[in-house]
Parts: C-alpha cells; sequence; structure tokens
C-alpha cells in the first residue's frame, strides 16, 4: 500500500513539474506594428492549456482581446492566427515571429493580404513595493475652455458651454496634455440614448462608457475595461442622466465604482485595449477621452495623483 501511495505521489509530481515547465514565448507581450508609415500598438499573451498546449490572446490597435487557439512554437520560433474583427476582408490576421530573451520579432499578415513587420518586448509587471501617498487633485478641466487638452486629430469638434464639455458629434478623441502614473480619478458625464465613449487611463486601456442600463454585465459595456475586465453588477444609469466613474489606477491593479457601486475592486489590467495611444506600458500617459464614437458630455474631472 504504502509503495503504491508512494509511486502515485512520484507520478502526481512529475505532471505537475511537467505542467509547470514553461516556454519562452510564454508571458505578456507590448507589440509595435509598422503599417503605412504608423506605429500601431499592440499585447500579446501566450501561457499553457494544460500539459502540451501554449494558447494566447491578442490585441490588435483596435477592437477587443482576441482569443487565440493555438500557439505553435519550436526552437525559438512560434506562430498563431486571429479572426477579424473590423478588418478588411475575411482572412485571418497570421503571425510569424522569433523570441530572443525579452525581445520578440517578426511579420504580420495582414487580412488585406500585406506583410507587415512587427517587434515586441516584455510587458512590465508594474508591481508597486507599497501603497501610494496621494498628492493634491489637479483639476483636469476648468469648465471655462480646453487648456490643459488638445485634439488626437486635427479635426477638434470638442467644445465648452455652460461649463460642460462636450463633444456634440462623432469626431477626434480628446487627450489631457499631463500624463499620469498611480492616480485617482473621479468623473462625471453624460450622453445620448444609443452613444458610447470611453476613458483611456495612462491613455491605454479604456473604461467604457456606453449606454447599458438593465443589460448584463459584460466587459463591453458600462464600467468594464473593453475586452478584459467585466463588471460584477451593472450600476449604469440611463441615458441623458448624469453618471459617475470614481477610478483609481495602481500599477496594474484597478477599482472602478460606477455610480457610488464598487463594480471592479483590484483587478489586474493584463494589457492594452484597442485604440491605445502606444503600448509603452512601463511609461506615465494621458486621460484620453473618445470621441469618435458618439456624442457625450463630461463635467468635474479630476485627477488625484499619486506623489
Amino acid at each position: 500500500m504504502i509503495k503504491i501511495f508512494s509511486t502515485a505521489c512520484a507520478l502526481a509530481l512529475s505532471i505537475t513539474l511537467f505542467a509547470q515547465e514553461s516556454t519562452p514565448i510564454e508571458g505578456r507581450w507590448d507589440l509595435v506594428v509598422e503599417k503605412d508609415g504608423k506605429q500601431l500598438p499592440s499585447w500579446l499573451e501566450v501561457r499553457h492549456s494544460g500539459n502540451h498546449t501554449l494558447v494566447g490572446r491578442f490585441c490588435y490597435a483596435f477592437g477587443s482581446a482576441r482569443p487565440i487557439s493555438e500557439v505553435k512554437f519550436k526552437d525559438g520560433n512560434f506562430s498563431f492566427a486571429i479572426a477579424p474583427q473590423g478588418e478588411p476582408g475575411d482572412k485571418n490576421m497570421e503571425f510569424n515571429g522569433t523570441v530572443s530573451g525579452e525581445t520578440l520579432k517578426g511579420t504580420m499578415a495582414y487580412t488585406d493580404g500585406k506583410t507587415y513587420n512587427w517587434t515586441g518586448t516584455k510587458a512590465p509587471s508594474l508591481k508597486r513595493d507599497k501603497e501610494p501617498e496621494w498628492d493634491k487633485p489637479v483639476k483636469l478641466f476648468n469648465g471655462k475652455d480646453l487648456t490643459g487638452w488638445h485634439a488626437q486629430s486635427e479635426k477638434n469638434q470638442w467644445i465648452v458651454e455652460n461649463s460642460i464639455l462636450k463633444s456634440p458629434k462623432s469626431g477626434s478623441n480628446l487627450i489631457s496634455d499631463r500624463t499620469f502614473n498611480d492616480f485617482k480619478l473621479h468623473a462625471e458625464f453624460k450622453f445620448p440614448k444609443g452613444s458610447n465613449s470611453g476613458l483611456y487611463l495612462r491613455g491605454r486601456y479604456e473604461v467604457q462608457i456606453v449606454d447599458s442600463k438593465g443589460m448584463e454585465p459584460e466587459d463591453g459595456l458600462a464600467g468594464g475595461v473593453y475586452g478584459l475586465l467585466t463588471p460584477n453588477e451593472m450600476a449604469a444609469n440611463a441615458a441623458d442622466e448624469w453618471q459617475t466613474y470614481d477610478i483609481t489606477l495602481v500599477g496594474r491593479l484597478v477599482t472602478i465604482v460606477v455610480n457610488g457601486k464598487s463594480v471592479i475592486v483590484n483587478q489586474i489590467i493584463p494589457g492594452i485595449t484597442g485604440g491605445a495611444i502606444d503600448s509603452k506600458e512601463g511609461e506615465p500617459g494621458p486621460l484620453l477621452i473618445q470621441g469618435d464614437h458618439g456624442p457625450v458630455e463630461f463635467r468635474n474631472i479630476t485627477i488625484t495623483p499619486a506623489k
């Protein structure tokens, strides 16, 4: 009996050790795709599924994180494919690359049949050694004009009326001139029925703003980190009502309070979301307000940065 038990334990231990054996491609990677003269931020995550198969997630310059059913890896080379979202055509996007230490490089066969180069670096953990000490609150919107902000594109539809920051129609995103590392954010907003916006923390992680009252929580609805984190309840008000977000971001840990209800608490944001300004996750970044998906209004935008 003792011999059988010992043999079983040894077998279980060997299976566990085998399952935990990692390959160089595993982990999270911040990518830059060189496409038509532009540097498009992207993100890749690779992990084991069981003992033999590598799976993952990939986030392109737009859209949500997409599942990768299998990442093939051998002798430092890897490949995978993902289905299209908003890209033209119906072909898969096919990736081939090599890993060397904490860097990746490779090619992407796009849905239009063209091939583009990309590079990647190991994403930082962003773990903090201690709790932050908070500095004085900063009013990002002065209630008078667009001082402290700039439009992401040449056409700027943002205006200020009656102390309200307004985007009356789809157009440019709006970016704060100041950048931040860890912070607490308070923002109040409203939008007409059916509209859509978002707040990009450090310009890289979108907290979704969309007409969602009465719906089941999803990562693409109000209070979610787009495509990555789902709220534990739907706390959105109806369209045309003022709403509040109170968001704390420390490293990768995010807490989101919607209209006074905590819907995401100290959850890890694994990587950038579609529409990010860049994939430089280790650097401070601005607050970006999405203005290219529909009308939206804001007031009382305040950030309390960490010292």
